[in-house]
């Protein structure tokens, strides 16, 4: 056992670094691994179902991590996508491959639509790492591409139910059906159940984990802490599987309940290093599982069959990109991205053995297909990068901590126009800064001019520490993402308690958001300036200096004071809405009468009415 992690190990160690080095991508560096260790070349591994299944659960961690990303109301916001991008895409291609299927390869009509719906699937794994090293998963091509990943692997729960009804031999269906804990109940017990699990997992996301995840959190053990991350996401995956449901929709609900607790960046943190080795070996799996000889007995037919899925899956979410109007720079990215089969294949096609849907022939052919067509994802992105005009860059790493200068004053996290402003004003006073900015561009154009910017992610604790997170008095969160800084918030809150926040927001919902976090110190970015302008334009208008500024300030004073008491109804439309409306009466009502005082004022203090 120590010798096959050994070769495992060395094998990735080699690989991924050529593979990067030469603008490939890891993912691919670890499936070119497995290939050299597998079968079919150095046979330093053999059989590799039981590594896979293992290591499957990498794409089950990956998928809790990307629900911890995903907060209810930004998944709510993507459900078009969701259902109609992801819903049409799994239709159409299932549709085009039982077709071709059946009329070209005088396929069965239950083998045809076996093998439509393991093709119509795409690499989840593949796709959301490769995007993520790239810097495009927050693209609009990368959050579409997502949308239709998560469709996928919802997909896989009924694409399995759906199998045992094709088989042609009854017997095989029965010795294919995977027996749960539930299996044998009525179908309304059943689907009873099935709702109370899930509803029990978020009832417990959003009112039990908290205390718990506190209580450990007081040891100060992070090992514990770990364990108990991993201890949530196996126990869940367990659950799922023994009510006969999906591991990995499982884990991915748990993190979208868990995305709003103050301890998602912990549970990050501590499942991030799981997740990529388990994601490796997965990679490798795949690329062992290549069998070269049967390709160079069948290499026009193979070659033939990966072009055809390739092509069919690119041409369809090309032109669903143009029906959902993505932008013109996304529609190709979006289509090459998902134009691949997917490891759910490799379950669903586990089960058409069992089935004897598809022949073992059939089958081999098939894992070739998809395993080719994975593998030819990362060098179509790669391409669509050079296509693009954006040069392969390797990802700079984060400053070390012991190469950043703590300050015993102020950390900005952040350093663009906002940054720059209060860091001036900073310095200029006297008080030591230390910046963190997680832009290599960015901080590579301040250090040319003279600047001291660090390369780091302040949500990092460890880097937030090594800028003197425990001595400082102050941290100015000046970046422009709400979700992340709302992130470095709970963070500092949590591992630096004595540390004061001037928090730059950026909008009125983001101010809620602070303000129910107890962040005392805020300001949004673009209220001063338009305040500003808008007393400007009352001179403009006609109006006295002195009348202006006094209606700016009763505005200003006015508006935040409405924030706070609207903050309080943010989430319920209709009280929100008639508050808003009486609000804004009060505001005509309070200037109106200032106006009015003051013009009283005016008129007793003329010396020609105090003459009369």
């Amino acid at each position: 056992m120590l010798g096959l992690a050994l070769i495992y190990l060395l094998a990735a160690i080699i690989a991924v670094p050529v593979a990067k080095r030469l603008g490939l991508g890891s993912v691919l560096g670890y499936i070119l691994a497995g290939l050299i260790i597998g079968p079919s070349m150095l046979s330093l591994v053999g059989e590799q179902t039981d590594v896979m299944h293992f290591a499957e659960f990498g794409v089950v961690m990956m998928l809790f991590l990307i629900g911890l990303e995903l907060h209810p109301a930004r998944l709510w916001r993507l459900r078009k996508s969701i259902l109609g991008l992801g819903g049409l895409q799994v239709i159409l291609t299932a549709a085009a491959i039982f077709v071709l299927s059946f009329w070209s390869l005088s396929l069965s009509w239950q083998a045809a639509l076996a093998l439509s719906l393991m093709l119509a699937l795409s690499s989840t794994a593949i796709v959301i790492q490769t995007l993520e090293e790239k810097g495009w998963i927050k693209q609009e091509a990368g959050q579409n591409a997502f949308s239709v990943l998560l469709f996928q692997d919802i997909a896989v729960i009924p694409m399995l139910a759906l199998l045992p009804l094709l088989a042609v031999n009854p017997d095989a269906a029965d010795a294919g059906s995977h027996e749960s804990l539930i299996s044998n109940m009525a179908i309304w017990a059943q689907a009873l159940i099935v709702v109370g699990v899930i509803g029990s997992i978020i009832l417990a996301g959003r009112y039990i984990s908290a205390p718990i995840f506190r209580y450990i959190a007081e040891t100060r053990m992070r090992e514990i802490f770990t364990l108990f991350a991993l201890f949530l996401v196996i126990g869940i995956s367990f659950l799922m599987q023994a009510i006969g449901l999906s591991a990995a929709l499982g884990t991915f609900l748990a993190g979208v309940v868990l995305a709003e607790s103050e301890f998602r960046h912990e549970l990050e943190i501590n499942i991030e290093p799981f997740k990529g080795l388990l994601l490796g070996l997965f990679f490798i799996t795949v690329g062992a599982q290549i069998d070269l000889s049967l390709l160079v007995k069948e290499w026009a037919f193979v070659l033939i069959c990966v072009v055809a899925l390739i092509s069919i899956k690119a041409v369809i979410l090309f032109g669903l990109s143009l029906l959902f109007k993505l932008t013109s720079g996304s529609r190709l990215l979006f289509a090459l991205a998902l134009a691949q089969g997917g490891e759910f294949a490799f379950v669903l096609q586990s089960a058409t053995r069992e089935l004897d849907i598809l022949t073992e022939s059939q089958n081999q052919l098939v894992t070739l297909v998809v395993i080719l067509s994975m593998v030819s994802a990362p060098l179509l992105l790669s391409l669509y990068a050079r296509l693009a005009a954006h040069e392969k860059t390797q990802k700079r790493d984060y400053d070390a901590p012991e190469e950043i200068q703590p300050s015993k004053n102020v950390i900005i996290a952040g350093y663009g126009r906002f940054g720059q402003v209060v860091g001036r004003l900073l310095s200029a006073q006297g008080y030591e800064v230390t910046v963190l900015d997680h832009s290599p561009s960015q901080v590579d154009l301040l250090r040319r001019f003279g600047r001291k910017v660090f390369y780091g992610d302040a949500g990092r604790p460890d880097l937030l520490e090594a800028a003197g997170a425990n001595q400082a008095q102050l941290l100015v969160i000046a970046i422009d993402d709400p979700f992340k800084s709302l992130a470095i918030v709970d963070i500092a809150k949590q591992h630096f308690p004595n540390l004061k926040l001037a928090v730059r927001a950026i909008d009125r919902r983001h101010a809620y958001q602070l303000i129910s976090k107890n962040v005392a110190v805020f300001n949004r970015e673009t209220f001063d300036s338009a305040i500003n302008v808008a007393v400007d334009a009352l001179k403009l208008l006609g109006n006295s200096e002195d009348e202006a500024k006094r209606a700016g300030e009763i505005f200003r004073a006015h508006d935040i004071e409405s924030l706070y008491e609207l903050q309080q109804m943010w989430g319920n439309d209709q009280s929100y809405g008639v508050a808003v409306k009486q609000r804004t009466e009060d505001l005509a009502q309070v200037l109106a009468e200032d106006k009015k005082a003051r013009s009283g004022l005016k008129t007793c203090q003329d010396p020609e009415n105090q003459s009369q």
